[in-house]
């Protein structure tokens, strides 16, 4: 734990993490092993969210994260469930923000000065640019891509990317499946499944059915249809 950071009531840290200096752990938060939190960090602050008036709710971190400068993240409100869960391996570039009631997967990436706002899911291996900004109760996919300063209004199905201002999807996230191992047979597949969503100008309810028909051979495209099939704020498309 390096000089002036503050760790305060119900803490607790995993073996080999490091706390550099100027970091706040305001109070109820629980990381696992291996965390590296750098200066001028504040996790575990009281949520920003105006029916919070004190109640006993809790952050917490798995294993191996790394939060760099000026990251913020807040525990979660009653309302919510009274957490904020991140999972594991995640990597939170500097000013980025995660708000309260927030469950964040493993493996993902947060540029610089990107945030989420409350009750926000973010899937595993999800990328989110610099300066991008979600609206509360969105829900990212796993593999999915946002662009740098992209605002999310609706949610983002699994293995797919969106940018641009206004957001508009782009295509499917195939660099990242090839680097994260998917072979090109099941890349393939979710390209098919990509095009019945995105291309046949079919209703939300028929892709579905045909991206099942799909999903039969292709159990990889289960994040996908999970995506789609529990969506309630609608997708981007």
């Amino acid at each position: 734990v390096g000089p002036w950071s503050i760790i305060g009531p119900n803490v607790i840290i995993g073996a080999n993490s490091v706390i550099d200096s100027h970091v706040v752990i305001r109070s109820n938060t629980t990381m696992g092993e291996g965390n590296r939190i750098f200066q001028f960090s504040s996790v575990g602050e009281d949520p920003a969210d105006k029916k919070f008036s004190g109640e006993d709710v809790w952050l917490e971190i798995g294993n191996n994260n790394i939060f760099r400068e000026g990251v913020t993240v807040h525990r979660g409100t009653e309302v919510g469930g009274s957490y904020t869960r991140i999972g594991d391996g995640n990597l939170m570039m500097s000013y980025a923000h995660v708000a309260h009631d927030c469950i964040v997967g493993s493996n993902t990436v947060f540029a610089n000065n990107s945030g989420i706002s409350g009750h926000v899911e973010v899937g595993d291996w999800a990328i989110l640019g610099g300066l991008a900004g979600v609206n509360q109760f969105i829900k990212i996919g796993p593999h999915a891509m946002v662009g740098g300063m992209t605002h999310i209004d609706h949610d983002v199905p699994a293995f797919v990317i969106v940018s641009g201002q206004p957001a508009a999807v782009r295509s499917v996230n195939t660099i990242g499946l090839e680097r994260r191992g998917f072979d090109k047979a099941t890349v393939k597949e979710i390209r098919k499944a990509f095009k019945i969503l995105y291309k046949r100008q079919l209703s939300l309810r028929d892709a579905i059915s045909q991206i099942e028909v799909l999903a039969a051979d292709c159990p990889e495209l289960a994040p996908l249809l999970h995506s789609l099939t529990t969506s309630e704020k609608g997708i981007h498309r």
